[in-house]
């Protein structure tokens, strides 16, 4: 079967794209995969005469015309890449249709998707992973630099900021991972390679995470930061052979979900095999007629949160009054965890089997009433 897998590759300025675009496609056509590149609409248009004042300086007119040409490109390669003889093929979008969103108001953004007709979270996830490059100028100010991009116009001041405001564009997304320069430049690269290996499931799809009880935190506080988004999650257990975990989940916000189908499968109590298939409405609601009936319906608001680089999940139950559950995803069991400063951490459940969204199903531990 033909296995096409859509990212995103973005960043602040001067985060290292055009070498991990390179290194994506030097590294990743190593492992079977024909990699195929969306190349950056913004810089394509700038380059090829249409920048800003082509546009009579509307910001927000060049920003509908990016997200229309955003949208026309990758519908083609989607398609384009279907034809294609090659049965694993990597999809790069050098910069997604959401970036569009960090040079407008959020009030401009509104307004560009109802004027284009565009389904935010439609066309958010459906993206399969998303990788967000740290600019040189949060940890790497030396390196910082406007020599190598012709389109690049920002001082370092300004690279900060626009890092900022790119990171919480993407805050949501259910695959975001944030490569930071807590490294050389070079292992930078070789960790993005890696977080893109783990989403292909290359040498196998393990999922590594840890998680935590906590104190139910401030969910208006929560909402008020940029880089924090919440999302709604209905999760349904479908019957399923012995030692594996089926499950149908509708996620999304106001009236736009994405619909997925889940297969787990144990390996150690950190570690299990996880295929994952985003499906139609219409297969979604042929699923659920196979629901396990021994099994709760789990209902959540979910709140994505990057915090120091790091992507959190904090899941908040109807049922659970002062408690909620905080999840983090790894590539690597030995990854160091910062713990958010507004977070209080009750203790760490990775490994407590009754806090897993399964066991909810079945009955909910007095710790998380």
């Amino acid at each position: 079967m033909k296995k096409i897998v859509k990212i995103v590759l973005t960043g602040g300025p001067c985060g290292g794209k055009s070498t991990g675009l390179s290194s994506i496609e030097k590294e990743i056509s190593k492992i079977g995969y024909k990699v195929v590149t969306v190349s950056e609409t913004a810089t394509e248009l700038i380059l090829d005469g249409f920048s800003l004042p082509a546009f009579n300086n509307d910001g927000k007119l060049f920003e509908k015309n990016i997200m229309l040409f955003q949208q026309l490109k990758e519908n083609f390669y989607e398609e384009a890449c279907k034809l294609l003889p090659d049965e694993k093929i990597l999809l790069v979008c050098d910069r997604g249709l959401m970036d569009c969103k960090g040079f407008v108001t959020d009030r401009e953004f509104d307004e560009l998707l109802e004027e284009t007709g565009i389904d935010m979270l439609e066309r958010r996830d459906s993206y399969d992973g998303v990788f967000h490059l740290v600019s040189c100028a949060k940890g790497a100010e030396s390196a910082y630099t406007t020599a190598n991009n012709l389109a690049r116009k920002e001082s370092i001041d300004e690279a900060r900021v626009q890092d900022d405001k790119i990171i919480s564009c993407w805050t949501g997304h259910p695959h975001f991972r944030v490569i930071d320069n807590s490294t050389d430049f070079e292992t930078k690269i070789k960790r993005l390679l890696r977080e893109i290996c783990a989403l292909l499931g290359e040498p196998s799809p393990f999922e590594i995470e840890r998680k935590f009880l906590i104190e139910k935190p401030d969910l208006n506080y929560l909402e008020s930061l940029a880089n924090c988004t919440k999302v709604n999650i209905i999760q349904t257990y479908l019957n399923s052979e012995k030692g594996d975990e089926r499950r149908v989940r509708q996620r999304g916000a106001n009236g736009s979900y994405i619909y997925t189908v889940t297969t787990k499968r144990s390996i150690s109590p950190i570690k299990r095999v996880e295929f994952e298939e985003k499906i139609s409405q219409k297969r979604y609601l042929t699923l659920l007629e196979e629901a396990n009936t021994n099994l709760k319906q789990i209902r959540k608001d979910r709140y994505c949160l990057v915090y120091k680089n790091q992507y959190f999940e904090i899941d908040i139950y109807p049922f659970a009054k002062n408690r909620a559950i905080m999840e983090i995803e790894l590539t690597s069991e030995n990854d160091k965890i910062e713990i958010p400063d507004f977070i209080k951490v009750v203790r760490e459940v990775t490994e407590e089997k009754v806090f897993s969204n399964f066991a909810l199903a079945q009955s909910v531990p007095s710790d998380l009433n």
